[in-house]
């Protein structure tokens, strides 16, 4: 979910729980890394993908990628996940060096932003995923011996279970700013769950905070399902991601948010390539030309 559809598209025999759809971005989070033209660094991606059998012939550097950049997975949408990674990290950095202080990541994943982002003092992160996963990351980490460089609050619940109150018990204070985060998120989410879902940010929010979400036009899903990015992902690691994506009408919860009182911005991902140099362009029959980012903030009183 942050990064990652882990909490709705698990796959049978991968550990932990932890499924293949975390396990693509974490492998993309490693090729970036390892790129000379880095626009993230993630260092402990590549212990995720090499600690589940299921991923052990995955590449981690895209020297192991024959096509390097022409490849439509390893290459194309590693890239694009890449791009992702760096932007919200940005966006998330912005937020708490102005009003947030504590940051929610919702379907954290195997994100490792707690570990890798240079946070104030006083922040902290809250991880809300199942336990499966939040423990395969755990293991992980604690492996590497690897330290948060802020205060980390694991909070394992399903999305699908009472999750505000396993939030709030964990520490979360409603009455502080604070800023979300759904990353790689609500595409595999039933519509009225969406809803449901940006409704709750909203009731648990006070002005000064801020959220962050992928979302994707309206259209018929079935038009993409040659794309090439599709196709390499389906047909070369055995994730076919059109059938996790829920078929249903999306909402326009950029508009959500907006009639709520909320200033949000939608964005494609080609602006950020066009912006930082690297990454994804538009292609023919391309399945991230529906993709959009929308950045929200809640103005202050």
């Amino acid at each position: 979910m942050t990064g990652t559809a882990s909490q709705q598209t698990d796959v049978d025999g991968v550990d932990g729980g932890v499924g293949l759809t975390a396990l693509l971005v974490a492998a993309a989070r490693a090729i970036e890394t390892h790129r000379h033209d880095s626009l993230a660094q993630d260092v402990y991606a590549e212990h995720f993908v090499r600690a589940a059998p299921a991923c052990a012939d995955w590449p981690v550097r895209i020297e192991h990628v024959p096509d390097g950049d022409g490849d439509p997975l390893w290459g194309r949408f590693a890239r694009y996940f890449g791009l992702r990674t760096r932007v919200l990290d940005d966006f998330l950095i912005g937020a708490v060096s102005t009003h947030a202080r504590q940051v929610v990541l919702l379907g954290a994943g195997l994100d490792t932003r707690a570990f890798r982002l240079d946070w104030p003092s006083d922040a902290v992160v809250f991880e809300i995923d199942r336990a499966g996963v939040l423990a395969f990351k755990e293991q992980v980490l604690t492996d590497l011996s690897a330290a948060p460089t802020v205060k980390r609050v694991s909070v394992p619940v399903d999305l699908r279970a009472d999750w505000v109150t396993a939030l709030t018990t964990a520490g979360f204070d409603p009455a502080a700013p604070s800023v979300w985060l759904a990353e790689g998120l609500l595409f595999y989410l039933p519509g009225p769950v969406e809803t449901y879902l940006v409704d709750t940010v909203d009731r648990l929010t006070t002005g000064g905070s801020a959220l962050a979400f992928e979302a994707k036009l309206e259209k018929d899903l079935l038009a993409y399902r040659d794309s090439a990015i599709y196709t390499a992902t389906r047909g070369r690691i055995g994730i076919d991601l059109l059938r996790l994506f829920d078929p249903g009408p999306r909402p326009d919860s950029a508009g959500v948010l907006r009639a709520k009182g909320w200033s949000a911005s939608m964005h494609t991902p080609f602006e950020f390539t066009r912006r930082h140099g690297r990454g994804p362009l538009p292609e023919p029959n391309d399945a991230l030309e529906g993709n959009r980012w929308v950045f929200a903030h809640k103005p202050r009183s």
